[in-house]
């Protein structure tokens, strides 16, 4: 193999790069990267980088070291028989796809901000000034971390949602239900069962009539894997890059991961795509030792992070599997949980404020062991002790 490429430069990118040389290739190596930057660590954009508190996430890489060429500020643009891109057509012997996801947003002529890259963050705070009004779109994990600190920033904030309670896609509404009274205890409008038509200037309008003003408008309604530059190519698209466990596309010599990758899963039984920082940090290192001729399984319990309001929120797992939801601590009391179960098997955890239920019950889950219901419903008994 005389040539890979990496085609994509955020982490998974980088750490693809980094993968692939600690595990022995010696050939030549080019990563492609849309932005002009060098890859950087996205989840501070919505947290520190809001705040004030940082403003360079640039992940700490010796690229001399790693003896890679770096195309910066090129797009790719298709793949035949060789890698389509801005900077013109690249053969290769090995690609890895790690394209990532872009942000969906609104109709409208009016401005506005979404969160995906440093560029995205460092202009949204700049409208961050105390007594802005803000208007941030979707409850979910962004919004609500955008809202977070925006609030923190003196605006007066208002979050719309099209569902009837926060983070309904992400833990469903029974869950989600428990985090609305953290926007009002923050200073934050929360206006649920609101669909927005568009965004003008000077704020929404609203599906259902009637408008909201704004300074400053924050879309934070989800990503779309970007793929659209394979269509036409041999590779399965399904709601991202179809891989297998091994994180291998239909086309030999050629893999996905991060955002972009949908692989199968033996756990779950079924196709996981997981937009988060985990599953960028660690599936490159499975995708390069399987260019290079292994046989390793990529198979990780998903897991992420948040914070927002002041609360660490922490998910472990797959849900929508489950058949039944148990509450572990009071939500009106402070630190709790809810655990989903598969029969007598843990399928996933949210935690708040309670980071060592999460890391006991992503182990729990990782090794398919049985649960007792009762031990695991009381916040007095560590998780690990619900699975004996």
């Amino acid at each position: 193999m005389e040539r890979v490429i990496v085609a994509g430069g955020g982490l998974a990118g980088v750490r693809t790069v980094e993968a692939l040389r600690a595990q022995g290739y010696p050939g030549r190596l080019t990563l492609v990267g849309a932005e002009p930057h060098r890859p950087y660590d996205r989840p501070p954009l919505s947290k520190a980088v809001l705040r004030g508190e940082l403003d360079d996430t640039t992940v700490d890489a010796d690229w001399t070291a790693l003896d890679c060429e770096l195309l910066l500020g090129h797009r790719v643009t298709g793949l035949t028989d060789v890698l389509e891109t801005t900077a013109g057509p690249l053969g290769f012997d090995g690609l890895v796809i790690a394209t990532g996801a872009s942000p969906i947003r609104l109709p409208g002529d009016g401005p506005q901000h979404v969160l995906r890259t440093i560029d995205d963050a460092r202009a949204l705070r700049a409208d961050l000034r105390p007594g802005a009004r803000v208007a941030v779109v979707g409850a979910g994990w962004i919004g609500a971390e955008v809202a977070t600190a925006a609030a923190k920033a003196g605006c007066r904030v208002t979050v719309v949602e099209a569902a009837d309670t926060p983070l309904a896609a992400a833990v469903g509404a029974e869950v989600g239900a428990k985090t609305a009274p953290w926007y009002a205890e923050a200073g934050v409008e929360l206006r649920h069962g609101v669909k927005v038509a568009s965004v003008e200037r000077g704020g929404l309008e609203l599906a259902g009539g009637g408008s909201i003003e704004a300074d400053a408008v924050v879309t934070g309604i989800g990503v779309r894997p970007e793929t659209s530059w394979l269509e036409g190519s041999d590779l399965t698209l399904d709601d991202g890059i179809a891989v297998d466990e091994r994180l291998r596309t239909g086309r030999p010599g050629v893999f996905a991961v991060g955002d972009c990758a949908a692989w199968w899963s033996s756990t779950f039984r079924r196709r996981l795509r997981v937009e988060h920082w985990d599953t960028a940090l660690n599936a490159p290192e499975v995708a390069a030792a399987n260019l290079l001729g292994g046989e390793r399984v990529y198979d990780p319990v998903p897991y992420f992070w948040s914070e927002q309001f002041g609360h660490m929120v922490q998910y472990a797992g797959h849900h929508p599997v489950a058949d039944t939801m148990i509450w572990r601590g009071d939500p009106a009391a402070g630190g709790w949980a809810a655990c989903w179960l598969t029969g007598d098997r843990l399928a996933a955890i949210v935690t708040v404020d309670r980071p060592r239920d999460l890391v006991q019950a992503r182990r729990i889950i990782a090794a398919q062991k049985r649960i007792d219901r009762s031990a695991l419903a009381d916040p007095a008994i560590p998780v690990r002790d619900a699975a004996p």
